[in-house]
């Protein structure tokens, strides 16, 4: 593992040695129940309050608009189908979503279209940011929800999230955004997007699996999909992972403190992209080639399957796509949106760098990839 080059940020982080640290008290003497009066509860208690103060701060909202939830797939998943559900007595039954949801968003939203809700899929260019005219034409009276995707896992186009919140709430309606991505990479601040609901993944910005949470701006009408007792607002029953979401506070806490050395991941990024534009003939990046994430660097190497490139070089770790469902040997569902064609696809190849990534790690990279590449090129 060590002499791996770990270029797959996207999908998952290291934790931070700040973060490991801070949870193990909370595994072993401070146990406590955060629902229990005595000194043990009471800790707990504290504790996730803490937390919800840095996770809060991170994104500029208040401490009582975060829920902590167990992934970004349930907070996708409360925000989607508890906003429907609070909304489903009133006339509006129509939602709309991009293109290039990531599937934790568009399997809740096809769920709702199964319920007998309407749907609009808004188109994106060629560069996977999203048509302001096609949002326009799909907002209609009856809109309940718009839910974009802040920045894209897989290409990492920024989206002009805040240009679509803006229309969308002056016709009253709510707005959600999946920012599992942009957490961490680039400045997030909820009032600035105009969100009323925003999704965090704990393990996309050095806190451990399993830990994610909910931004819910106060008066947004929202229902429980979760039934028992009244633990995070009543929106997320159960007894809470304490140790857990003390390490997404203090990830949060890291994030925000380490926020303006996001430049280097961008200058590493962009001397990959270099390295392989200089020995890869008619390499072509995917995404948008400024509004982008700092790390994110998805790109197609001409005449070969991503995933036999990758294979060739075991040295990188890296994927095709989205590591929830880069396993199949199908193109990216994302590049076909971007008007990508068959074979740009098949052969591209996602490299995110994160805080660890070194000079060493990017030139070693670069040159593993382009002799895969080669060797394919002659079989």
């Amino acid at each position: 593992m060590s002499a791996s080059i770990y270029l797959d940020y996207n999908a998952t982080t290291p934790v931070a040695p700040e973060v490991a640290e801070a949870i193990q008290p909370f595994l072993y003497g401070l146990f406590g129940n955060p629902s229990s009066s005595h000194s043990y509860g009471r800790a707990a208690a504290d504790a996730m309050a803490g937390a919800k103060h840095q996770v809060a701060r991170l994104i500029g909202a208040e401490d009582d608009e975060i829920v902590f939830t167990g992934t970004a797939t349930e907070a996708n998943n409360t925000a989607l189908l508890g906003a429907a559900s609070a909304l489903a007595d009133t006339a509006r039954r129509h939602i709309v979503v991009s293109a290039v949801e990531h599937p934790a968003v568009m399997q809740p939203v096809l769920h709702l279209r199964s319920q007998g809700w309407d749907v609009s899929l808004v188109p994106v260019d060629s560069a996977g940011c999203v048509l302001m005219s096609a949002i326009d034409e799909a907002l209609r009276p009856d809109t309940a929800l718009v839910s974009i995707m802040h920045a894209n896992n897989e290409v990492g186009t920024i989206q002009p999230l805040a240009e679509i919140a803006r229309r969308a709430r002056a016709l009253g309606i709510l707005v959600h955004t999946d920012a599992a991505q942009s957490i961490g990479k680039i400045g997030v601040n909820v009032d600035a997007l105009g969100v009323d609901l925003l999704t965090m993944a704990g393990h996309k910005f050095y806190a451990p699996k399993g830990i994610g949470a909910l931004y819910v701006r106060r008066g947004t009408p929202l229902r429980r999909i979760l039934f028992g007792a009244d633990q995070e607002w009543g929106l997320r029953p159960g007894t809470e992972n304490v140790a857990l979401s003390v390490g997404l506070g203090v990830a949060a806490e890291l994030a925000h403190k380490l926020l303006p050395q996001v430049g280097a991941m961008r200058r590493k990024r962009d001397a990959l992209h270099e390295q392989l534009t200089a020995q890869v003939p008619g390499l072509q990046l995917n995404g948008h080639f400024a509004e982008r994430l700092p790390n994110t660097l998805n790109v197609s190497f001409p005449g070969v399957d991503g995933a036999d490139l990758l294979a060739r070089a075991p040295q990188v770790a890296a994927s095709t796509g989205s590591a929830c469902h880069s396993g199949r040997r199908e193109a990216s569902g994302v590049l076909a949106a971007m008007g990508k064609s068959y074979e740009a696809a098949r052969g591209a190849v996602r490299l995110s760098v994160g805080r660890d990534t070194t000079d060493e790690d990017v030139q070693r990279a670069a040159q593993g990839l382009v002799q895969a590449w080669r060797q394919l090129r002659e079989a």
